[in-house]
């Protein structure tokens, strides 16, 4: 399924600065031409491409979709995702170039993610971006996956550093502060697995028409969370840390009891699906919420953040979750917080994203590079400074929710 966007978000003027989110058609008239990057993304499971430029406006956009398959195979297999990439990179590319009306040889830099994510997947992207750098002879920007989701915002509203950034996905779970383009401060993370993945893996495939997460959400929404109750992961720990793989065996415990209790076969549904959908979306919710929490006033009391100025960012595919994110979005007002969160198809992986912070990077002159030799992929790469022990020797409290999940109700 392919996806092409010109001049996107043009429908949308508003309070928030779009970033310069316009059609290209705006500025023909220009002499000037702005620096352009075309950015690449392959992390995971989808084909993106963008081209962008300096002032934010997004020329043409593609994205390969790979959903219908992996929902197929009921998860992403690596080797499977790695041959898609290499069927619809060329095109994907071809495409964002086409509609944005720039050539290759009109770009100022190529943005490629390289770190974090499938090793199959990123040598896919790294391998035909170092084909077009060498060819054209153009800068290469390497990107972090997780970087980018953190300055996306930047793009879409007039937001400046430092900003605390909550990354939510089905690959990483992510509390950090943003204080400048490459310089982030990491609270905390998930010690296992992420909550997309978590939610991905509670109701089966054959569940609903929605996949994973989306699920959840689907059947959440005329459920009873007060049916069951599921505990907390990490209440002793004091720190800004997930944990998700206890809470998922917990659940699909229950779920397996259930379903010997009701006779249930392969394919069929729970009586009381809906419920157990309620209940893990709620404490999945709570658990965030509460680690979200300690991070503000962590970075509060010290000093990181200003509390006249203080900024949650929230991003990644689980943001796009609306109870989860209204959860956030009370959790920010209870505390003078502005919240602030990307257009929900920003949150997902995309090309735009990899081209906006290859803008920032050549901006600012962080990691341009004129040559690719011995550059590689990192499956596995943290996000800035580890702080997330002074977090623990803080050993900050945090104040019971309920006053805050009213607010969200």
């Amino acid at each position: 399924m392919l996806f092409l966007i010109e001049g996107a978000f043009c429908e949308q003027p508003g309070a928030a600065r779009l970033g310069g989110l316009r059609s290209r058609s705006a500025h023909c008239g220009k002499l000037h031409r702005p620096k352009l990057v075309l950015g690449i993304e392959t992390s995971c499971d989808d084909t993106a491409a963008a081209v962008v430029d300096e002032a934010g406006n997004v020329l043409g956009e593609a994205l390969q979709c790979q959903r219908e398959v992996h929902l197929k195979t009921g998860g992403i297999i690596p080797h499977v995702a790695q041959q898609l990439h290499r069927e619809n990179i060329e095109q994907v590319v071809k495409e964002a170039l086409s509609v944005s009306g720039v050539s290759v040889n009109e770009l100022t830099a190529i943005a490629t993610t390289v770190k974090p994510g499938l090793a199959l997947s990123l040598e896919v992207g790294l391998d035909y971006s170092l084909k077009l750098v060498n060819k054209y002879q153009k800068p290469f920007i390497p990107i972090h996956h997780m970087e980018a989701h953190a300055l996306t915002i930047r793009l879409t509203n007039q937001v400046e550093f430092p900003f605390l950034v909550l990354l939510l996905s089905g690959g990483h779970c992510i509390l950090a502060v943003a204080q400048g383009v490459s310089d982030f401060l990491l609270l905390g993370q998930s010690i296992d697995i992420a909550p997309g993945d978590m939610l991905d893996k509670v109701i089966t495939p054959n569940a609903t028409a929605w996949l994973g997460g989306k699920a959840i959400e689907h059947l959440a929404q005329t459920g009873n969370r007060q049916q069951y109750t599921f505990s907390l992961p990490m209440q002793r720990y004091r720190n800004c840390d997930f944990s998700f793989s206890g809470l998922q065996n917990l659940i699909n415990n229950t779920i397996i009891q259930k379903e010997k209790e009701e006779g249930i076969q392969e394919g069929e549904l729970l009586s009381c699906v809906k419920d157990i959908a309620a209940a893990v979306q709620h404490v999945v919710a709570i658990h965030i919420i509460q680690r979200t929490y300690r991070a503000m006033l962590f970075c509060i009391k010290n000093g990181i953040l200003s509390p006249k100025h203080a900024t949650l960012v929230v991003s990644g595919g689980v943001a796009s979750n609306q109870y989860i994110r209204k959860g956030l979005q009370a959790l920010a007002n209870a505390n003078s917080f502005a919240f602030l969160s990307p257009p929900p198809r920003l949150c997902t992986d995309n090309g735009v994203m990899i081209a906006w912070n290859g803008i920032e990077r050549l901006r600012a002159g962080l990691g341009v590079l004129n040559s690719t030799e011995g550059i590689r992929f990192e499956p596995k790469a943290p996000l800035g400074t580890d702080i997330s022990n002074q977090v623990e020797e803080d050993s900050i409290k945090v104040p019971k929710l309920r006053k805050i999940l009213q607010l969200a109700s």
